[in-house]
């Protein structure tokens, strides 16, 4: 049996339902039938004029390749057909591992823009950005080439080096340099930012749920009672997998919808529900999303905010609200199609729109300036009254600051500003949440 998935970056449902449009009479039928003869007559004709005239020869199997691939490419960016090889590699990068760059794709304007480099990976590294274009590979122009060719030219040979040409809003167009590596994707990070838990998740393949599962349980042993909340940081993610990102939401929620999938049929509508459990104990959750987290990320985020399970803090997401079926084609490849679009519980349709957070946080770095010198305290002041007289002892070198109690688990928050505004509200949060249970 084969055994399809859905795959919302990139990706597939399960199911090959096909519209029944609307009943015509013969007439009409006969009509459309002729008409649709006529036009494949018309692409039988172009096809031997291209094999008989074109100035080199073409095998047949390319030729019909990139006929079928312009066909689906010129009905939106993520719709295309991959060769047995592409499909293969699809199938891999699902399960976690791959080789290439490290670096999710999309195609805009006839070139190859950047949703967003995977962290560890070559084009993360070598400091690719959301929202780059690339418009040359190794000096070539990418104007021209279907996503797919794109891609397979950026793959290759571990330890072998590629230039791409990238144009950057605001910048002077400018060449970089990568090595191929083999991609092994760590879906899920984790670690502790003093008493708040911090899970990173980078994209939704096969392992996400059960990575996200043991982060949690993790820690939760390590920190106890002392436990006031989690960030859950889905920036730069570009989605993947649709039941993964399900299960994600689900592991936060205890009841309600968390996303449906509408296609041009409205029988072929269906909803997916949480189940009850809540891994989070009801705990405080900050979303942390920016304008790479793509597809299955936004479905986590609008879930969790459309239920108040979650605050949503940083930038507008990227807003791709479609979800590709993938499609066997036995002998060959497949074809990727969009077949529906998703919506959040509330039923916003976020295609080309992006969900907005709860609170804008830009990114930023967070510096120390110096104080004024000269500046004089109220134990500076002639005959100021000392502390309370049953204070044990002085201080000597000053109180120490509260975030110094954090420890080097908090380095990270240190210089990022968006983390370390999650983080405020997540404690924030926790002291009011207290403050309800002891009154």
């Amino acid at each position: 049996m084969t055994s399809w998935k859905t795959w919302i970056s990139a990706g597939a449902i399960a199911f090959t339902a096909f519209t029944v449009g609307t009943l015509y009479d013969g007439t009409a039928k006969a009509a459309k039938g002729e008409d649709t003869y006529q036009l494949l007559d018309l692409f039988a004709d172009v096809f031997e004029r291209v094999k008989r005239d074109y100035v080199e020869e073409v095998s047949d199997e390319d030729l019909v390749e990139a006929a079928i691939n312009g066909m689906l490419t010129s009905l939106d960016p993520h719709s295309s057909y991959m060769n047995a090889k592409s499909f293969e590699d699809m199938q891999v990068q699902t399960r976690g591992e791959f080789g290439g760059l490290g670096i999710e794709v999309s195609m805009e304007d006839g070139f190859v823009k950047v949703v967003s480099p995977i962290d560890g990976t070559p084009a993360a590294e070598a400091g690719l950005q959301p929202g780059d274009f690339i418009t040359t590979l190794d000096g070539e122009p990418v104007l021209g080439l279907s996503l797919n060719e794109a891609v397979e030219k950026m793959r290759g040979p571990v330890n072998t080096d590629i230039t791409l040409g990238i144009r950057r809003e605001g910048k002077e167009p400018f060449d970089v340099t990568l090595t191929r590596d083999v991609i092994k994707i760590r879906s899920v990070r984790s670690r502790l930012e003093g008493d708040v838990g911090y899970v990173r998740v980078t994209t939704f393949s096969e392992q996400t749920e059960a990575g996200l599962r043991d982060a949690m349980e993790k820690i939760k042993d390590e920190l106890g009672d002392k436990l006031t909340g989690y960030v859950l940081d889905l920036r730069n993610n570009p989605g993947g997998l649709l039941d993964q990102a399900i299960a994600v939401s689900d592991v936060f929620l205890d009841k309600g919808e968390i996303v449906s999938t509408r296609s041009r049929d409205s029988k072929d509508t269906q909803r997916y529900a949480a189940r009850a459990g809540d891994l989070a104990d009801g705990l405080p959750v900050v979303v942390l999303i920016n304008g790479g987290s793509a597809s299955a990320s936004e479905i986590v985020a609008g879930a969790l905010q459309d239920h108040r399970r979650a605050l949503l803090v940083g930038t507008k997401s990227f807003g791709k609200g479609s979800v590709q079926t993938i499609m066997p084609l036995p002998g060959h490849g497949a074809m990727r199609l969009t077949t529906a679009r998703y919506y959040t519980p509330s039923g916003r349709s976020i295609q080309a729109k992006g969900i907005e957070p709860d609170i804008l946080v830009e990114p930023a770095r967070i510096e120390a300036i110096d104080r004024p010198t000269g500046l004089r305290s109220e134990a500076d002041l002639p005959n100021a009254l000392d502390t309370e007289k049953d204070q044990k002892t002085k201080s000597k070198d000053g109180a120490k600051d509260d975030d110094d109690a954090v420890g080097d688990d908090a380095t990270a928050a240190k210089t990022d500003y968006q983390l370390s505004r999650a983080l405020d509200l997540i404690r924030g949060l926790a002291l009011y949440r207290s403050k309800d249970v002891h009154e």
